[in-house]
């Protein structure tokens, strides 16, 4: 039976005055596999929830598979329902299949083949085996203990209530819900969010091997690029949204030579702009009609003049009216990326090679366990580990936030910057500009302007710090320590709601930037790509009675 495409046709949603989504059309094939990117804000939640009818749109149609998945943020059930009953319900179309199966062909074992229904009851069998194989309806049962099992619920016992368990347990619940169903067409928002490492690959490959169509919304670069056949940008452009095939490193590849052909244009028609108004200007001036003649051109202007004049005229015309069109046809100049300020780190700090850093036998009783760690001028340094192994508590020990048990020497001088998970600011009703203007003082916002960082848009420079959503203050405090870069640059969770284009910004900045960085994160594609050393944590023995 083949299975239904998911069609979007010219889609207008506004919310809260503000237009999301404006003409966006969609068609998901069966086996194609859509990543959503894009900054946050651009309607990425949006489009799913009305392609799956969670809401409505203003404007425009959905043509939707029957049976469609949708992983909602809440699941559809009350707190006091089981485990047990979650998977029932994931597991009744299969059940159905099969016993629907069963009936059909005891009664096609009843009815003689020359009844008059016995074709309407072989095409129904038909239609259900097809149905039932597409679902993979006979393996459902184990399909669901494999599900479990992969993202780390296999250990949780089914009379278990979903009151019991933590959002990001339930968060991973709802997906394997989904997974077991296998439906024609799955909608996912930030799926890998709440999972670790070995389950996040194990939703990939699953996904991987559904026959129907997957549309995720998703900044996890890792996840786009094991999973996607096709991105769609929904950031703003000319003509609507922009959808590339292949995966993540397919859209960085197109992405790296549409940027170079953009500079190329931009350079070479400064470059003609140059020569044309060089050109325009030299011209005119030898035409100009109170200039002298020189003796060489007295000698034979009475049988030239005109006609040298006429044609050094016409030449001006044309530089003139090309010079024209280029100013008013010419591209912009492509924006520069994310890059630390140069500043001058090296005046402020002791001289020497001494690390920057160092720690000895550190303790933070139930949350760090660490016998050694020095971080110097130039240091790159990766921190990784489970949950709960101290990766932000060793960043604040650094940060000279908390005081820990053992020795923590700090050069003399040393300017240290922290990104926290949740970024607070003292003074909530400065808008986003003011804040930026007196952290770095007058001369320092204007060398380095906040909207030239790609951190903030143009609309939320004037908004006041307490009305940002998290990631709008994350971004903020980001955009303060790109331009006045400390000698230790701390970053807890850097790529946390950024957009895959900034998260491939920032990442390139931190490989240039001055001083030394250390970075705690989950983010599997900065991970692979790390060049610099790296530090795992493991959990810190809890302290018995």
């Amino acid at each position: 039976m083949p299975q239904p495409a998911l069609l979007a046709h010219d889609l207008v949603r506004d919310l809260g005055g503000r237009r999301v989504l404006d003409g966006v059309s969609l068609t998901a094939s069966p086996g194609h596999r859509i990543g959503l990117i894009g900054e946050n804000g651009v309607g990425k939640s949006t489009l799913l929830r009305v392609l799956a009818g969670a809401d409505e749109p203003d404007s425009g149609s959905v043509v939707r598979p029957p049976g469609l998945g949708f992983l909602h943020q809440e699941m559809p059930f009350d707190a006091d329902v089981t485990i047990a009953t979650v998977l029932n319900e994931a597991l009744r179309e299969a059940r159905e299949d099969l016993a629907e199966l069963d009936r059909l062909g005891e009664e096609l074992g009843r009815v003689p083949e020359d009844a008059p229904h016995h074709l309407e009851l072989l095409d129904a069998y038909g239609r259900r085996l097809e149905q039932a194989q597409d679902r993979e309806s006979w393996d459902a049962d184990r399909r669901a203990a494999l599900v479990l099992e992969g993202l780390g619920l296999g250990a949780f016992a089914h009379d278990r209530t979903l009151g019991s368990l933590s959002g990001g347990q339930r968060g991973r619940l709802a997906l394997a819900a989904l997974l077991v169903r296998r439906p024609p067409a799955l909608l996912l928002d930030e799926p890998t969010n709440h999972l670790d490492d070995s389950a996040a690959a194990f939703l990939e490959e699953q996904l991987r091997g559904l026959p129907g169509t997957v549309v995720a919304a998703c900044h996890d670069r890792a996840f786009l690029d094991a999973v996607c056949t096709d991105l769609i940008d929904l950031d703003p452009a000319v003509d609507g949204p922009v959808r590339h095939g292949g995966n993540y490193s397919a859209y960085l590849s197109e992405k790296r030579a549409e940027r170079e052909r953009w500079e190329r244009r931009y350079a070479e028609e400064q470059q003609e702009l140059v020569e044309l108004r060089h050109s325009a200007g030299v011209t005119a001036h030898r035409v100009a009609p109170d200039r002298g003649r020189t003796d060489n051109e007295k000698m034979g202007y009475g049988h030239r003049g005109g006609r040298v004049q006429s044609q050094i005229s016409r030449r001006v015309r044309n530089a003139t009216r090309r010079l024209e069109e280029l100013t008013r046809t010419q591209v912009a100049e492509p924006p520069r990326p994310m890059r630390f300020a140069a500043f001058d780190l090296a005046a402020r700090i002791e001289e020497g090679t001494r690390p920057l850093v160092s720690l000895r036998d550190v303790r933070v009783p139930g949350r760090l366990a660490l016998d050694g760690l020095e971080v110097s001028a130039t240091d790159r340094l990766l921190v990784t580990g489970d949950n709960g192994t101290g990766k932000s508590t060793l960043l604040a020990v650094l940060a000279g936030q908390l005081r820990a048990a053992g020795e923590v020497h700090r050069l003399r001088g040393l300017t240290v910057g922290l990104l926290t998970q949740d970024t607070v600011f003292e003074r909530s009703d400065r808008t986003v500009r003011e804040t930026y203007e007196l952290s770095l003082g007058p001369a320092r916002a204007e060398k380095v302007p906040l909207g030239s960082l790609g951190l903030l848009h143009e609309g939320e420079l004037d908004k006041p710090v307490g009305h940002l959503s998290v990631g709008q203050r994350r971004r903020l405090a980001l955009a303060l320590l790109v331009a006045r870069p400390p000698h230790l640059l701390l970053l807890d969770e850097p790529t946390n709601h950024l957009s895959p284009r900034l998260c491939d910004e920032l990442e390139e900045a931190l490989g240039t930037g001055p001083g030394a960085i250390v970075v705690a994160t989950h983010d599997r594609w900065l991970r692979r790509r790390w060049q610099g050393r790296e530090v795992r944590l493991e959990a810190a023995p809890v302290a018995t009675g």
